[in-house]
């Protein structure tokens, strides 16, 4: 009779999982699949990745196939989707957090990245609002003031895909080269400035405006004084000890996890979205580069592999591309993808020639500087989750995001071919040599 009765109601949690794990297999699959796609044609995995999740949506997969769409995707794998998400940007954020090298070889590099992080974002910012000003009766909801959607515009176009930056610096060996140092850290100074706006964005948006803001933004600065000034000193031990041992143990592994899950439920409670609470988790971990080799070796590949393709995924089914067919929709999509483009290329460009660079440096770097990735994506789903902007808008900042960080690597290369770009790194390994022997 028992077993009668659990066929007659079969397990809730079952059926959940029969629905779940097809939808991750598909997901999985397709990520799989157009991440090598993307490498084939010279463009970085997340690319494709960025795009799978976007085809998986009603973009394509949806328009072709809407019933084995929502089968494959029915309301309730949703928010499972969103809880992987989550978890998956915040540890996401740590690792980047963690992975911050704001050390300079000379003191004047300070300097310099200073005045390129301030052309790639102010410039960024700039026409970013001014094009959000214009757009506002268009694209806002009416529940957002004109500044504040206009800095929300600003604030998304002046983010740099510092990871996917990270990563190419590295992949051709130019992570210690006067361009890529510089990069490096101009690019942490604005996602961190960008972050902050947003944070700052969220608290007035939830307050019920700037008075309304302010607990908010108290206790989000109170949470940062805590991560960096107390909880970063009793974790100096722990980095001490996997540096000399050249691994994470079981005790350092359960700390990697607990505290930026744990910083991310407190940013949540607090109102600013759990990946700053992973951010700064990230921030107050053990600077030694042993330590953060060893992080990034046990973590970034599971969530990047796992976690990250599910928020692609998540993303793409918010993402309507049909909704900026028309005249009017493409004149704005336009208007911000030319803002984004201008205000990151040329200013950064511009600024590096100013410092002293030749022009093929500026623009392999403007081109840098100028790819998006993963970045904007975390920031406009803040936006959408909380109210602030409208489908179409998200809409358009996916397909900036995309093509930004396409055109990246095309025209870094046009500005600095191979075989430019073996010159500076030979020259680059003759002053380092000569800066270490004096």
């Amino acid at each position: 009779m028992l077993l009668l009765a659990q066929v007659a109601a079969p397990d809730p949690n079952l059926a959940l999982i029969l629905k779940v794990l097809p939808a991750l297999v598909v997901i999985l699959l397709a990520a799989a699949l157009c991440g090598r796609l993307a490498q084939m044609v010279m463009q970085p995995r997340v690319l494709g990745e960025m795009v799978a999740g976007v085809l998986l949506g009603p973009t394509l997969f949806g328009w072709l196939f809407p019933e084995a769409q929502a089968a494959l995707f029915p309301p309730e794998v949703r928010p499972v989707l969103y809880v992987l998400s989550t978890i998956g940007l915040t540890l996401y954020m740590f690792l980047v957090g963690a992975g911050l090298d704001h050390s300079a070889q000379t003191p004047g590099e300070v300097r310099k990245a200073s005045v390129l992080a301030a052309s790639g974002i102010v410039p960024s910012l700039l026409l970013g609002f001014g094009a959000g000003l214009v757009l506002h009766g268009l694209l806002s909801r009416p529940d957002v003031s004109p500044v504040q959607f206009a800095l929300f515009v600003g604030g998304a176009l002046s983010l740099t895909a510092f990871p996917m930056l990270a990563r190419i610096l590295y992949e051709r060996g130019l992570e210690n080269s006067p361009i890529g140092r510089l990069t490096l850290v101009a690019a942490s100074i604005d996602d961190a400035l960008a972050w902050c706006l947003l944070a700052v964005l969220s608290a007035m948006h939830l307050g019920a405006g700037p008075a309304g803001a302010l607990p908010t933004i108290a206790l989000t600065a109170v949470f940062a004084v805590v991560m960096l000034k107390v909880v970063a000193p009793m974790l100096r031990p722990m980095g001490r000890t996997v540096a000399r041992t050249g691994r994470l143990g079981p005790t350092a592994m359960y700390a990697v996890i607990l505290i930026p899950l744990t910083a991310g439920w407190l940013t949540d409670w607090i109102g600013v979205y759990s990946v700053f609470g992973g951010f700064f988790a990230g921030l107050a971990m053990p600077r030694d580069p042993a330590f953060r080799e060893a992080l990034h070796g046990r973590m970034m590949e599971v969530v990047s592999t796992l976690l990250l393709p599910a928020f692609f995924t998540f993303s793409g089914l918010n993402t309507h591309l049909g909704g900026i067919a028309g005249g009017a929709m493409l004149l704005a999509f336009a208007l911000i993808l030319a803002a984004g483009f201008c205000g990151k290329y040329f200013g950064c460009a511009l600024s590096m020639k100013a410092l002293g660079f030749g022009w093929r440096e500026s623009y392999a770097v403007g081109a840098l500087m100028n790819a998006r990735g993963l970045m904007i994506l975390i920031f406009i789903n803040i936006g959408l989750a909380q109210g602030m902007i409208t489908q179409e808008l998200f809409a358009m900042l996916v397909l900036v995001a995309v093509l930004t960080t396409a055109a990246a690597l095309p025209l870094y290369k046009l500005a600095l071919p191979e075989r430019l770009e073996r010159a500076r790194k030979l020259q680059s390994a003759g002053e380092l040599v000569r800066s270490n022997s004096t």
